[in-house]
């Protein structure tokens, strides 16, 4: 997460993602579909189609449109085949950004990712160029004034690596991908609603940005997060609020 105040940073995304529903929610379908189509429609036995599906629901999805979808990728309906691409690059300030992709035109896709990063001051990498600057870890943020004693019991329990207290009170749970749905359960089954649960690339150290440099960063990233084939977007820049 960038910003200086996480909490902060975190109200910013959630008001985008509902300014966008429509967007989150064919984004979530991607995500379905792929899922089942690698794993299987069983949520009891697909753990990354169990979690796509839970982003569904929070994001008001019917049940008929998260099974019509998963019927499609296990082949009981016909429908579009995605494939996943991960794209690296360099944004202002030399910041590193990760675009992971969903595509059925992967032509397309590379185009509009590079045409993004160079007319907005940044530039597409190589593979593996700026991805060792990430952790691929299961993430939880609890809002300011959370029992952190409670949350840290719980999680370290439920097989948690960390818990990071930030300088605005927000309280950070880091995991390995495979023990996420664990500390969720337990997280959630102690009473404790995280702001925000996901599996992420979470930056290992950041650069900071400030001034005319924040707002080309925050250009940039606002449009290759607009562009329809990118699913996630991860950055290491600390932008000012």
């Amino acid at each position: 997460m960038a910003g200086h105040s996480k909490w902060a940073n975190i109200q910013h995304r959630k008001g985008r993602q509902d300014e966008k529903r429509g967007k989150v929610w064919t984004r979530i379908i991607r995500e379905i579909v792929v899922a089942a189509r690698q794993g299987g429609g069983d949520l009891g036995m697909n753990p990354r189609l169990r979690l796509a599906v839970d982003k569904a629901k929070a994001a008001n999805m019917p049940a008929d449109t998260i099974k019509k979808n998963i019927d499609k990728a296990t082949g009981a309906l016909e429908g579009v085949n995605y494939e996943e691409i991960r794209y690296e690059g360099y944004g202002i300030g030399g910041a590193a950004v990760i675009v992971d992709c969903m595509t059925d035109n992967r032509v397309r896709t590379v185009a509009e990712v590079r045409h993004a990063f160079s007319k907005y001051g940044g530039n597409l990498g190589t593979e593996g160029s700026v991805a060792f600057q990430f952790k691929h870890c299961g993430q939880f943020i609890f809002a300011p004034g959370t029992d952190e004693d409670k949350v840290m019991e719980l999680a370290l329990e439920a097989g948690a690596d960390d818990v990071v207290t930030g300088d605005d009170g927000t309280i950070e749970v880091l995991c390995v991908p495979v023990e996420f749905e664990a500390v969720k359960a337990a997280l959630e089954g102690g009473g404790l609603k995280p702001e925000l649960a996901e599996v992420t690339m979470r930056a290992e150290a950041s650069v900071d940005l400030s001034g005319e440099d924040s707002q080309r960063m925050q250009k940039l990233l606002d449009v290759i997060e607009d562009l329809d084939d990118v699913q996630n977007l991860y950055h290491n820049a600390v932008l000012d609020e």
